[in-house]
């Protein structure tokens, strides 16, 4: 399962307590469900938490790699895997990679654990529709004027959106950096959607010709317009004649 979900939402609540439910069950105790079906698990392998280790001079993101790596070197078919926002503690897309790699190797490996990856990597949501056993799960949220409500629900489908600014502004960040980033965010994701723009139409083939519709070409009203337009001589209309199509194409759209 890969979840992801905004920021204190519940997703590393939601390993923890998968983590617990199924030791309890593994001693014979009841679990808090309705009712509950788990098979046998040997170990419970949790990557969860940032922390560094001074004394052995190993930062925050060497301790994460050094306990995942462990991880993937002792997991079996009966395993748990809990994995939270690995790849956190480096650059974006070198915390990316590693975390794209990680799910790859998870799905093919000869053991195929049960695997819950938190992530705040939404990419890592591509990967659901390419790999069988990759399913996207997210905790629900709702958005009221200019505020966010956490559900405390895991729903089937990815998430886009982290929320980080409005925690920060819970946190008690001043006004004026809040705002601030807020601004920043606008001005990143515009110019991130620029970019992609550009991308697309740099893959398109040579003599391609771009034409941009504002309407529902499939609306059969449509349709008869346009093709009354590619039979018209523009040229030869009058200026009333041309004021009276006008007229009824618009009779003819507002129905």
């Amino acid at each position: 399962m890969m979840i992801t979900g905004p920021n204190m939402s519940g997703k590393s609540a939601v390993l923890r307590q998968t983590a617990l439910i199924v030791l309890m069950a593994q001693i014979g105790c009841f679990v808090p469900a309705a009712s509950a079906k788990i098979g046998i698990v040997d170990k419970i392998f949790t990557r969860v938490g940032a922390s560094d280790n001074i004394s052995s001079g190993e930062s925050t993101f060497m301790v994460e790699m050094n306990e995942t790596a462990s991880i993937i070197n002792n997991i079996s078919e009966r395993s748990l895997i809990l994995l939270d926002e690995i790849g956190r503690g480096t650059s974006t897309y070198d915390g990316i990679s590693i975390a794209w790699s990680l799910a790859e190797y998870l799905h093919y490996c000869d053991a195929k654990p049960k695997t819950l990856f938190a992530t705040h990597y939404h990419e890592l949501n591509e990967l659901a529709p390419k790999f069988s056993r990759i399913k996207n799960y997210h905790i629900s949220t709702r958005e009221m004027k200019n505020k966010v409500i956490f559900l405390r629900k895991l729903v089937e489908g990815g998430s886009e959106h982290s929320f980080g600014i409005h925690v920060a502004k819970m946190a008690g960040m001043p006004k004026e950096i809040v705002d601030r980033a807020n601004a920043i965010l606008a001005d990143l994701e515009e110019k991130a959607a620029l970019q992609n723009n550009k991308d697309s139409l740099k893959n398109l083939p040579k003599n391609t010709n771009l034409q941009l519709s504002i309407f529902d070409t499939t609306d059969p009203m449509v349709r008869q317009i346009q093709a009354e337009l590619d039979k018209m001589n523009v040229d030869k209309l009058t200026p009333i004649e041309a004021l009276m199509k006008l007229s009824e194409w618009k009779r003819m759209l507002k129905g």
